[in-house]
């Protein structure tokens, strides 16, 4: 799907993960040496991409091997659009969009072995996404989660979310970890 535009829409409530960032996560997703247990963690994955706005990480996970991708956006303008941009990539076959809050998820169909966590910045809304989705059977074992937030953002991750790397682009921080399904979820101290 190289090459196309994707839609966005007008206004201050959804913010896009910029370009740049998405191409440097891609990089490092398919070019970092995970180790033989994840492999390259694209290849045939079921992806979610929670907070998805425009959904450009779910589409661009698609275009680089993922099978399946879930969208959860609530925003009514984010939804119209993250319509739009399926339709004009004609990807419906692959994609279901859900317009629900991340917070209370229905239950899975299948587990997904990546999660694309890209929340409003500095509103602790990671860890309690993680807590529900786990219990909504939303998390395959071993899933790779990959979040996006603010440089200096305080991050409470859960016991079951070991930290493989870290990339800083700017004002954004990139996080990838492995997750490792401990129930219930709980924090680091």
């Amino acid at each position: 799907m190289r090459g196309r535009n994707l839609k966005a829409p007008e206004g201050l409530d959804t913010r896009p993960t910029t370009d740049r960032v998405r191409e440097a996560l891609f990089n490092v997703l398919a070019h970092h040496d995970w180790g033989e247990d994840i492999g390259d963690p694209l290849d045939g994955a079921i992806v979610l991409d929670a907070f998805a706005g425009t959904g450009a990480l779910g589409i661009e996970a698609l275009s680089r091997g993922a099978d399946f991708a879930c969208f959860f956006e609530k925003d009514k303008k984010a939804l119209r659009v993250l319509h739009e941009n399926i339709a004009h990539l004609k990807i419906e076959d692959s994609v279901a969009i859900l317009p629900t809050d991340v917070r209370k998820p229905p239950k899975a169909h299948r587990p997904c072995s990546i999660l694309f966590l890209d929340p409003p910045y500095n509103k602790g809304l990671i860890p309690a996404a993680l807590k529900v989705l786990e219990a909504q059977g939303w998390i395959a074992p071993q899933a790779m989660l990959i979040t996006e937030t603010a440089k200096n953002e305080k991050r409470d991750m859960p016991e079951s979310c070991e930290l493989l790397l870290t990339k800083t682009y700017g004002d954004t921080s990139v996080s990838f970890y492995k997750m490792q399904n401990t129930l219930p979820l709980t924090k680091k101290n």
